[in-house]
């Protein structure tokens, strides 16, 4: 058996709406191609993000041992990231259903998804790819504090399935953060939210005043509704990540 294989046994028995989900990352299957536009991805983003990302992300890409010119390993991912808070880059074969996704993230397993966009789609994919799922969220899993806000996360919502009221607002809370957070850091703004890392496009815009930034608020945040596949008109910026940790929590009272 492969380590692979037996970790994926492993995290089968830990789950069990989500267990289906889960598959194995044949990295060998890869072809230079698939490398060669993840090396572009990443080479085009990484100028920007160097000077707009925030520093816990700058730090988690080098902590879980992301490379510029391949794919990542996902079983040599998690092997970096979980001895500093716990989280695995877990495979799963596709969009997860949301008691599945929140059953997952609870358990600190980022479902992640493993085929990679081509290359007449570099800019958009409707639907989150590899280069989306680790470069865009796994090192800001590399971080205790927001790795124990994602997990508080995943198990409110875990709690909130029959009512979906609360988990639209809750999934507004993630929209504005996991998605689409901005910080203040040394006097600027600093990205870490996925969608704002993985696109080029996206980032460039928001850093360029394209958007209203506003201090991040629970109330607004729960109550701003967005639109997936539009420009954001809206981002919040918070001052630490301990405050969306705080705000989770004080979100879960008051949506009981």
């Amino acid at each position: 058996m492969g380590i692979a294989t037996s970790t994926l046994n492993l995290a089968q028995s830990k789950l069990h709406v989500a267990a289906p989900y889960l598959i194995e990352q044949t990295w060998a299957d890869y072809t230079p191609e698939q490398h060669a536009i993840w090396a572009e991805l990443v080479t085009r983003r990484m100028p920007q993000l160097r000077e707009h990302a925030c520093r816990e992300y700058l730090d988690g890409f080098h902590q879980i041992g992301l490379r510029e010119d391949k794919l990542p390993n996902l079983t040599e991912v998690s092997a970096l990231l979980q001895p500093r808070t716990g989280w695995q880059s877990t495979p799963v074969s596709g969009f997860l259903p949301a008691d599945a996704f929140f059953e997952m993230l609870a358990a600190r397993m980022f479902p992640t998804t493993t085929w990679l966009r081509s290359r007449d789609s570099m800019e958009y994919t409707p639907e989150p790819d590899i280069f989306h799922d680790v470069f865009g969220h796994v090192p800001m899993h590399a971080h205790p504090v927001f790795a124990n806000f994602l997990e508080s996360y995943g198990k409110i919502c875990a709690g909130l399935m029959a009512r979906p009221d609360a988990l639209e607002r809750m999934g507004r809370l993630f929209w504005f953060t996991v998605e689409f957070g901005l910080i203040r850091q040394d006097g600027e703004i600093k990205v870490y939210g996925s969608g704002l890392i993985s696109s080029h496009g996206e980032c460039t815009r928001v850093l360029a005043g394209g958007c209203e930034v506003k201090d991040f608020d629970l109330d607004a945040v729960l109550n701003q509704e967005f639109q997936t596949s539009e420009m954001q008109p809206v981002l919040y910026a918070v001052e630490s990540f301990d405050q969306i940790y705080e705000a989770t929590k004080e979100a879960e009272k008051r949506l009981r």
